[in-house]
């Protein structure tokens, strides 16, 4: 190799490059292989920009939307494009980002003398278009902390700094397009012409930017999904009740000790909510004698089913659980995957005619002989079952990923029937323009969980989460607002409290490793957090399932 030559491997092929080469230098010479346009490069398994520049020798693989790290960069590339568009359109306005819905981001549109209307979303669209089609350039640049935090004072966005008042990182990194700029939490598109595909849904009070599919094809409208906006909303407005509608606003806690106090009322609102939910099931008891509850993984299903428990003991009714597990098919006929693997999730991989039979004759007054089944043989046992019967001030509780579809307990009445959702749906948000993925609070849990109980590492959590994430999309995702009732089982300050633990257990993934992507992105996450020591969290506190110290057996 020359003496001023590094060696890349660039998507699979080693050549010999110029230190300070970039990227997207090497694109014109060694196109992407892929259908779509290539947003970013994976570096020594590290996502990068197209313009970063390569210094040392590296294995680099670029990436396009079909892929999660691409898809990232687009939807942030998109996201500035939209915020230059209400800028420039609407001098004063401002947007403020909330949740994932309907297949994008939820908006806030927030103006001093004007509401949102069908016909200014309209306007928007079409300036994002036109951003789009004359390829506006993405500038990036570097500020120190301290200069950033007061170009963003002077524009009014209190969260963006109060989160750069709290780093100690020499300095930050902005993107602009024209007039609009935003802290920059991962690498973004060079140019707005390479994100074309897009569409704004009003959505009152404010909109979906929506992002188009793996294959690039915008699909349908957003489903509706009015119990989960609701959820949504209610936890955002108890997050702004205790101060702590950012990382920012929980960081200031942390400093000046107010955090105890954001703690105690975070966990009084869940039992709050715990409290009303067993007297709405108290005041259909004539009627209701079976609660099913789902929930995607890490949701904290089983903390929550205790505590309700324990309220509707205070209502003088006894839950007597009813365990899924034990209606598994054997093994030899379970279904499975394309790759010929089990799959677990599948709805048939459940007895569900002999749960069914079981279910009414339970709801009638009749002892059954519930099956037992051996996960390590895959068989359910031929001689041992558990007896079950319902006396009168008894309610069944059911809890599994298929308890909100219908075909679960078919044989059911509907009014005899009540359901419940529980996931985490963080509301906590980085600053006004950049959200916090609620799939990563569940992955932190599971992480933590995983390698203090269970035996498995991060890498290990780490590599299944696709599947276990296409499992609930399937199986679980599309009946969410069949339930009667949406618990969130969040908690505002938890990933501070995870953070000691999971950077620990972060640190086990090799760099050579696949899953290192994934471990890289979490870790710089979680470093936005000030920690928050184990200590403060109550022992009855859902967050307890996973960390331990419950006074709860498990």
């Amino acid at each position: 190799m020359s003496h001023n030559k590094i060696e890349v491997v660039f998507n699979g092929k080693k050549i010999q490059i110029n230190p300070g080469t970039s990227i997207a230098n090497l694109l014109k010479e060694h196109p992407h292989p892929g259908a779509f346009p290539a947003l970013g490069a994976m570096v020594n398994k590290r996502l990068m920009s197209i313009n970063h520049q390569i210094y040392v020798n590296s294995e680099i693989s670029t990436v396009d939307y079909q892929t999660k790290e691409g898809a990232g960069i687009y939807r942030r590339t998109m996201a500035l494009i939209l915020g230059e568009a209400v800028c420039s359109l609407f001098p004063g306005a401002s947007i403020e980002i909330g949740q994932s819905l309907g297949g994008g981001y939820y908006y806030d549109f927030i103006h001093p003398t004007k509401r949102l209307t069908l016909k200014m979303l309209e306007k928007i669209e079409a300036r994002m278009q036109a951003i789009i089609s004359e390829g506006q350039k993405i500038l990036v640049e570097s500020l120190t902390p301290e200069e950033a935090a007061e170009l963003y004072a002077a524009k009014g966005y209190k969260a963006k700094v109060m989160v750069l008042n709290a780093t100690r990182k020499p300095e930050v990194r902005l993107a602009r397009i024209k007039d609009f700029s935003d802290v920059l939490y991962g690498p973004i598109g060079p140019n707005a012409g390479l994100c074309d595909k897009f569409e704004l849904h009003y959505y009152k009070p404010g909109f979906i930017l929506r992002f188009p599919d793996p294959n690039m094809k915008m699909k349908g409208k957003p489903h509706n999904s009015e119990k989960l906006f609701n959820t949504y909303k209610e936890s955002s407005r108890w997050n702004e009740m205790l101060g702590a509608s950012n990382i920012g606003q929980l960081n200031q806690a942390c400093i000046d000790g107010s955090i105890s106090q954001i703690i105690r009322v975070s966990e009084g609102f869940h039992e709050k909510k715990i409290a009303n939910l067993a007297d709405e099931i108290k005041k259909r008891s004539k009627d209701v004698k079976v609660v099913l509850i789902a929930g995607p993984s890490a949701s904290g299903k089983t903390t929550f089913m205790k505590r309700l428990g324990i309220q509707l003991h205070v209502n003088g009714i006894q839950p007597v659980g009813l365990s899924l597990d034990n209606y598994y098919v054997n093994r030899d006929d379970t279904p499975r995957n394309k790759d010929g693997s089990f799959d677990f999730e599948n709805i048939d991989a459940l007895d569900i005619e002999l749960l069914n039979e079981h279910l009414v004759r339970l709801l009638n007054g009749e002892e059954v002989q519930t099956p037992i089944y051996n996960f390590a043989s895959g068989m359910r046992s031929e001689h041992k079952t558990i007896p079950l019967k319902l006396e009168k001030n008894q309610i069944l509780t059911i809890e599994g990923i298929h308890g909100l579809n219908p075909r679960l307990s078919h044989s059911i009445e509907a009014d005899r029937k009540y359901s419940i959702y529980v996931s985490a749906l963080t509301q906590l948000k980085i600053d006004e323009h950049n959200r916090i993925f609620t799939s990563d609070t569940r992955l932190l849990r599971r992480m933590v969980r995983d390698r203090l109980y269970r035996n498995y590492n991060a890498r290990q959590t780490i590599k299944q989460w696709g599947h276990v994430r296409a499992g609930e999309r399937k199986w679980l995702f599309p009946y969410q607002e069949k339930a009667d009732f949406m618990f969130d089982t969040s908690l505002v300050y938890e990933q501070a409290v995870l953070k000691p633990i999971a950077m620990r257990f972060l640190m086990e993934v090799p760099t050579k490793a696949e899953e290192f992507t994934e471990a890289y992105r979490l870790f710089c996450f979680l470093d936005l957090f000030i920690p928050i020591l184990e200590r403060e969290v109550p022992p009855w506190s859902i967050l307890r399932e996973f960390i331990g110290g419950s006074s709860f057996e498990y």
